[in-house]
């Protein structure tokens, strides 16, 4: 037999429950209107959004409740704005369009001016995976006796090996500029060791590095650091002393360039171009085309371009005009696939915002941007940091003279 009771009972105790929870929900659901008249925030058709307004009224309101009820203490006021920046930036979902803070933003500006306190060398390493030295023109290091293609093994008695990170013996010749602080350098020249003491001084980083190959003398190199507004000029004093120096084919080295300036890369494809399209440039509203002026200083010599994935931006339009006018090979790993142009604008506080505002095709319209170029002849990063990418190009090349 059922017991009907025991379920009348139970029945009625959830319909019991069930109201007072109904009415606690319902309390909650009206406190919220009688607590916001308590705290005098605006009632919610204050912030009716209207986009043809303009404004971000939600987070006004957003704000306000904050203001009245937040627990804790709140971040500053700046912060809390970058923060709403990064998030609208983000939204676009452009890894291009970015908020820099007035630190960062300076930061910025003094590495685009390329100075620093050190001795003034360029570090490179060569296909057996050593340090050689390359000493900037008036740099210290070049007044105190460094000379290209020094090797270096020891910085302060401590011994570099090839194991050692290219970045922290970077760092080792680097330092405050005071009197008498410096570095010194153990060295290997030929066969013989040497001692050299390099002070510190203020360094002025040029763009573009050059040298005739101590591996081959018709091969000449040149390094293009960054793209700025001196870049042009230092080209073309580079390609007039390696014409001095006879060269019979050139590597042009651009791995690890982030990039620069629009113009001036364009100026840079030129000197190796005899005229004709560079890129394509697709705005919101137009396409249009820039081209090579005619007459370029660097036409007739065979050239290696070498890249790898810090191959970015204007640099990959430079590799990419080459390589699609079928100017030059491209050596090394795929490139970094920026293929669109910012605009930096300064804000009021010193801060700073990247803002896509082109996108640029190479000269057979192939679309980079996350993608990159693709080399003509890929290589797989040496694990123990040998330059192999410099040892394919300067074979290539002697088979190219040898034709």
């Amino acid at each position: 037999m059922k017991n009907t009771s025991g379920n009348l009972a139970e029945y009625r105790r959830s319909i019991i429950l069930g109201t007072l929870i109904g009415v606690g929900l319902a309390l909650v659901f009206c406190a919220g209107f009688f607590f916001r008249e308590l705290l005098d925030l605006p009632p919610a058709s204050a912030y009716t959004v209207d986009p043809e307004d303009g404004g971000y009224p939600l987070l006004d309101e957003v704000q306000s409740y904050l203001d009245a009820q937040y627990l804790r203490e709140q971040p500053e006021y700046a912060t809390r704005q970058y923060s709403a920046i990064r998030g609208m930036l983000a939204s676009l979902e452009d890894r291009n369009t970015f908020f820099i803070e007035p630190p960062v933003a300076r930061s910025q500006a003094d590495v685009l001016a390329g100075t620093y306190g050190g001795i003034g060398v360029n570090l490179q390493r060569n296909e057996r995976g050593e340090f050689v030295l390359y000493p900037f023109t008036d740099s210290p290091a070049l007044q105190a006796g460094v000379i290209n293609d020094d090797i270096l093994i020891a910085v302060n008695d401590m011994e570099i090996d090839l194991s050692t990170q290219q970045d922290i013996v970077d760092q080792m010749l680097r330092g405050e500029v005071t009197d008498g602080n410096g570095v010194n350098l153990t060295v290997l020249r030929g066969d013989e060791t040497l001692e050299i003491f390099v002070e510190f001084n203020v360094i002025n980083i040029p763009s573009v590095l050059s040298r005739v190959l101590l591996e081959d003398n018709r091969v000449g190199f040149i390094q293009i650091l960054r793209f700025t507004n001196r870049t042009p000029t230092e080209l073309t004093d580079a390609i007039a002393e390696l014409r001095n120096s006879d060269i019979e084919a050139l590597i042009l080295d651009l791995r690890n360039n982030g990039g620069g300036l629009l113009q001036e890369s364009i100026e840079v494809a030129g000197e190796f171009l005899e005229g004709g399209i560079v890129l394509y440039e697709v705005r919101i509203a137009e396409e249009r085309t820039f081209d090579a002026s005619d007459g370029g200083s660097m036409l007739d010599l065979p050239i290696v371009v070498l890249v790898n994935g810090g191959t970015a931006s204007a640099s990959e339009l430079v590799a990419g005009a080459l390589q699609d006018r079928n100017r030059a090979i491209l050596v090394g790993q795929t490139t970094y696939g920026k293929g669109t142009i910012q605009q930096i604008f300064t804000l009021s506080d010193g801060s700073s915002i990247h803002v896509t505002s082109a996108e640029w095709l190479t000269p057979e319209q192939n679309v980079i941007d996350g993608v990159g170029l693709t080399p003509d002849i890929t290589m797989i990063p040496d694990e123990n940091g040998r330059d192999i990418e410099i040892g394919e190009a300067i074979r290539y090349l002697q088979q190219e003279l040898q034709d």
